[in-house]
């Protein structure tokens, strides 16, 4: 690829705004408007930048092909030659391009750079003539690559032509026409008349008489002056000169190039230019033609006489685009004979208007102007029975349901609706309700066998479009094997005894799927008695049995599971209050008066593995100890049980309280699952009256001395069941008379909006106050309600006597 020699953009100096801010509410329409204004330039150099590289690619290859060099060879001697001669490389690549095509374009820029000027206007001193255009060859070349960019899209190529070619020649406005064997013209492109201007002439009936019209007629090319004959109906209309060029591709006239200038401008050479571009109009005009199926400048004749047809209202769409391409609005370019306006306008008066003209409504959010946009997009068509549709009339006009169809072909969009009255629109409204609710009716003559069903009932049995409707005594061989005996009674209620009768059975279908349907039935009779025919209707309730059977289920799932966890929760409280009852008084022992409080958790799903331990050991000293097992339920509450008792056990060997944890710990992580518990060892010396502690990760015991309450500093150790391998360390304290020590689980201080210090440091207070009996003590601090988590909660009390 060929880096392009492009003209610096001016910049703007650092310290000046992009956009000078604004007043009010005037600051986010100015920053929007000079966003808009910096995209569009870059996008306009963005498409200048395209347009000049395909020509440097097109002489790229032309010295390819003559030098015989590889692409990467045949640049760099782009870029020397063009160094060389001091010209930009797409001025250049223009004249090799029109050195080795010879073409129209070629002969065009060659007449035009040596066009012999007015007396005047153009001589040197010896009489010479001077060249007019050295330009031409780059204006008409960079068209040209900006045709071949455009492809199809003819409103791109009106821009580019206009831009490129034309109006470096003063021209302000370009129109290329699409024509139709009838005579009528479409507005393929156009650049500088507007999108109201444009959206006015987009189709020119046969006959109208426009200039475009004329020059295909009379086959030459007309130029209309202001100052001559009054200017006939055409495209921006009257005033300046106008060149209209007819278009000829593959040997017949397919459109019109119109170019308008505002005021008087001669001919000169520029005959020989619009020939060029009417060739390229040509070349996009046949390329759309191919692609979209139908003649220059409207639909197939084949499409027209179709819709004529059609027994509904319907109309052709053909799209509108803005100066981006973007689709702003269809024209209705045919509407058939059966069309009906629910307006009550003449069709006539709507051909040839923009749809949102005609029916402003389809623009809402989501309506049908969307739809048709989305169908023109990709191609697929659209179907709806129930379509809301609004038409313009009272100020509040009343929606309508509608049956609608769109479907796309070529460059246009078909749109049929029918609006059902009287008995079709019952008939439609019965329809949907059957639809909707999976009904199927039918009808059996039973003196000419005539048997009628509907579309639905079909459906329901799984038959193709055309199938023979299966007869009533023929039900048994349809239905599931263990329903035929349902089957055979409720025929016989219907065809013998000639009662209405109804039932429910499974289908099997002919593809495999089985569906459970309910059949209701009614016997018509003549006035002898008579049984002719019978009526009735198929529903499939499948859905709605399917859904009782797995709510049954469902509830019987529901009903174990929650027996089982009822009868868990019972084992679990009924464990932890047969190990921890309720302890009622202080207990006094070796010198100790030890008083317990345990609070439940109000809920039985959190029965917890909260424990607490306070027993004699025969040499003497008292085992004091509370814990708490990680989780919940019955798993909890046997972990607490194995971790209790196994702490009793050990400390018959006199180990200390490290040691003990230390064991303990071995406990926990062999010869248990997965238990992880907080739990704080002493061991009080009645003769001593010391207390030797350890900790493994519960919360810190508190010593209330002479009426101030202090939290001990636990020593090292991790909560048990983390490592295989832990070791404890020991702190010991000096209890003195009326000292009370506080052991205690996270559950009496715990808190969800602030931090366990924070709780702590609330307890601390409310155990912090005069002393006269341990019990009241007790439901003191219970009664504090710092912790709101709703967990189990011990607390003992240990005071020396």
């Amino acid at each position: 690829m060929v880096e392009q020699q492009r003209e610096p953009t001016e910049q703007r100096p650092p310290s000046e705004p992009a956009v000078r801010p604004a007043r009010h509410g005037e600051a986010g329409a100015a920053g929007l408007a000079a966003t808009v204004d910096r995209l569009s330039a870059e996008l306009r150099a963005l498409r200048e930048d395209s347009e000049a590289r395909a020509l440097v690619e097109l002489a790229q290859g032309v010295l390819v092909e003559r030098l015989h060099c590889a692409p990467a060879e045949a640049a760099r001697q782009l870029q020397r030659l063009a160094s060389d001669a001091r010209i930009s490389l797409p001025e250049l690549a223009a004249d090799i391009v029109n050195q080795a095509a010879s073409d129209t374009i070629a002969h065009a820029a060659a007449e035009a750079s040596a066009v012999q000027p007015a007396p005047g206007t153009g001589r040197t001193a010896e009489g010479a003539a001077e060249p007019q255009d050295e330009g031409a060859s780059l204006r008409l070349r960079t068209a040209e690559a900006a045709a071949i960019l455009a492809g199809d899209d003819i409103q791109a190529l009106a821009r580019a032509l206009l831009d490129r070619a034309l109006r470096p020649l003063g021209a302000t406005a370009a129109a290329v026409w699409s024509a139709a064997p009838d005579g009528s013209l479409t507005l393929a492109g156009e650049a500088g008349f507007g999108p109201a201007e444009a959206a006015r002439w987009r189709y020119v009936p046969p006959g109208l008489g426009t200039p475009a019209q004329q020059a295909i007629a009379e086959d030459r090319t007309l130029w209309i002056t202001e100052s001559g004959d009054a200017l006939p109906p055409t495209i921006g209309g009257s005033g300046g000169t106008r060149a209209v060029v007819p278009v000829q591709g593959g040997g017949q006239r397919v459109g019109v190039l119109e170019v308008h200038w505002p005021g008087p401008h001669p001919a000169l050479a520029l005959q020989r230019q619009l020939d060029a571009l009417a060739q390229l109009c040509a070349l996009s005009l046949s390329d759309h033609d191919v692609e979209s199926g139908s003649p220059p400048g409207g639909a197939a004749a084949w499409l027209v006489g179709l819709l004529d047809g059609v027994l509904e209202s319907a109309a052709l769409l053909r799209p509108l685009r803005d100066r981006d391409g973007r689709i702003t609005d269809f024209v209705i370019e045919h509407t058939n004979e059966r069309f009906t306006d629910p307006a009550g306008r003449p069709r006539g008066s709507l051909t040839g208007l923009p749809l949102l003209e005609a029916y402003p409504l389809f623009a809402a959010e989501g309506g049908l102007f969307e739809r048709i946009k989305q169908v023109y997009s990709t191609g697929a068509p659209y179907h709806s029975q129930s379509t809301v549709l609004r038409f313009p009339g009272s100020p509040a006009p009343p929606a309508v349901i509608a049956a609608m169809g769109l479907a796309r072909f070529g460059d246009v969009v078909l749109l049929s609706w029918r609006i059902p009255e009287g008995d079709a629109q019952l008939a439609d409204l019965l329809k949907h309700a059957q639809r909707v609710s999976q009904i199927g009716a039918f009808e059996e003559n039973l003196i000419t066998g005539e048997i009628t069903w509907t579309e639905q009932l079909s459906a329901l049995y799984g038959l193709p479009p055309g199938a023979a409707p299966v007869p009533l005594h023929q039900l048994s061989g349809h239905a599931h094997p263990d329903d035929t005996g349902a089957v055979e009674r409720f025929l016989r209620s219907v065809l013998h005894q000639r009662e209405e009768s109804a039932m429910t059975f499974r289908l099997r279908r002919a593809d495999g799927v089985v569906r459970h349907l309910r059949v209701v039935a009614e016997p018509l009779c003549d006035a002898s008695g008579l049984l002719v025919a019978v009526r009735g209707a198929y529903q499939d309730i499948s859905s709605h049995h399917w859904t009782e059977v797995a709510l049954a289920a469902t509830r019987d799932r529901l009903a174990g599971a929650e027996q089982q966890a009822a009868e868990r929760h019972r084992l679990a409280r009924q464990l932890q209050r047969a190990i921890m009852p309720p302890t009622a008084h202080p207990v006094y022992k070796a010198g100790l008066r030890v008083a317990v409080r345990y609070r439940p958790a109000e809920e039985d799903q959190r029965v917890g593995g909260d424990w607490y331990d306070a027993v004699v050991l025969p040499d003497g000293p008292v085992l004091l100890a509370v814990g708490d097992i990680a989780g919940h339920g019955i798993d909890a509450a046997t972990s607490m049980v194995v971790l209790r008792n196994a702490l009793r056990g050990l400390a018959i060997t006199g180990a200390g309280p490290g040691r003990l944890l230390s064991w303990l710990n071995s406990v926990a992580c062999c010869l248990t699952e997965q238990v992880t518990a907080t739990v704080v060892c002493g061991l009080f010396d009645p003769t001593a009256r010391t207390l030797r502690w350890a900790n493994a990760g519960h919360v810190p015991p508190v010593l209330v001395c002479r009426e101030k309450a202090e939290a001990l500093t636990p020593p090292d150790g991790v909560l048990l069941g983390a490592v295989d391998d832990a070791s404890y360390e020991e702190a010991r304290h000096e209890l003195r008379p009326q000292d009370i020590l506080l052991m205690y689980t996270d559950g009496l201080i715990e808190r969800r909006d602030s931090s366990m210090e924070q709780a702590l440091g609330q307890f601390l207070a409310a155990a912090s106050r005069p002393v006269d009996d341990l019990d009241d003590y007790l439901d003191h601090l219970l009664s504090c309600d710092i912790a709101d988590t709703d967990d189990d909660t011990c607390l003992i009390a240990v005071q020396p006597t």
